[in-house]
Order: structure tokens, then C-alpha cells, then sequence
């Protein structure tokens, strides 16, 4: 990859996260998140009431390297609230059971419970290539 398309993408991931005031990178898109662990960052978001942006990694390698390079946390989902990086699954899960997510979200009043359980994940079928 050139440099030119890596600083490219990267401007692009800085310039939606500057951009946005809450910003989920994820796998898959909020209606149909591709991981357990996007979907329940997801229904936690939901549940709170905050409105996001969702940025969807997977279709192409370059922005989750890139997202990782800015934020050097290695996992997703990420969450960035007002331009910084809040965590990833667990963390959401913690701060939401805490209250602390809703305190960083500048929401009153939110619930306060275990984090609710997300809608199942469909597979995508296999799909394999004879190529004998």
C-alpha cells in the first residue's frame, strides 16, 4: 500500500472521528452487526439512547489498520466520544453497567442495569469453490 493511500485513509478515519461526536468502528452496521461483540456495543448504545455514527471495518483491511495505528487499541468495536477513544466491548459493558457510560455520554438519567443481551448474530453461509 503507497503511502499516499495510507495517509489518505487515515485522514479519512481522523476526519469521521473528529467529525462525529460518538462514533462506533464495528463489524458489520448497526441493523446488522457481523460479531457479538459489535452487536452488544450496539444494543448498549441503543439502550442508553445516544444517538452514533458507525463506521463498518470489514470491507477493506486498510481501516482497521489504520483505525488501530490512531488509536493503538487492537480490537473492535471502538468507540470515540468527543474525538477520543472511550474502549472497546468489555470497557462499554463495564461503564455501562456502572454508569459511567452515560456520564461520559452527557446522558441523565439513563438505566442502569447488566448490559442487555444483543440480538443474535446471523452467519453468513459458507460457501465453498470446487475448483478440482
Amino acid at each position: 500500500m503507497s503511502d499516499t493511500a495510507t495517509n489518505q485513509m487515515r485522514d479519512a478515519i481522523q476526519e469521521a472521528i473528529t467529525e462525529n461526536p460518538v462514533i462506533l468502528f464495528m463489524k458489520g452496521t448497526p441493523d446488522a452487526p457481523a460479531c457479538g461483540f459489535s452487536a452488544r456495543t450496539v444494543s448498549i448504545l441503543q439502550t442508553v439512547g445516544t444517538q452514533f455514527a458507525a463506521v463498518d471495518i470489514l470491507p477493506d483491511p486498510r481501516i482497521r489498520a489504520e483505525l488501530s495505528a490512531i488509536s493503538n487499541w487492537p480490537t473492535i468495536p471502538q468507540l470515540f466520544v468527543g474525538g477520543e477513544l472511550v474502549g472497546g466491548c468489555d470497557i462499554i459493558t463495564e461503564m455501562y453497567e456502572s454508569g459511567e457510560l452515560a456520564q461520559t455520554l452527557g446522558i441523565k438519567d439513563a438505566p442502569v442495569a447488566a448490559a442487555p443481551e444483543p440480538a443474535a448474530v446471523e452467519s453468513a453461509p459458507i460457501t465453498i469453490e470446487n475448483r478440482l
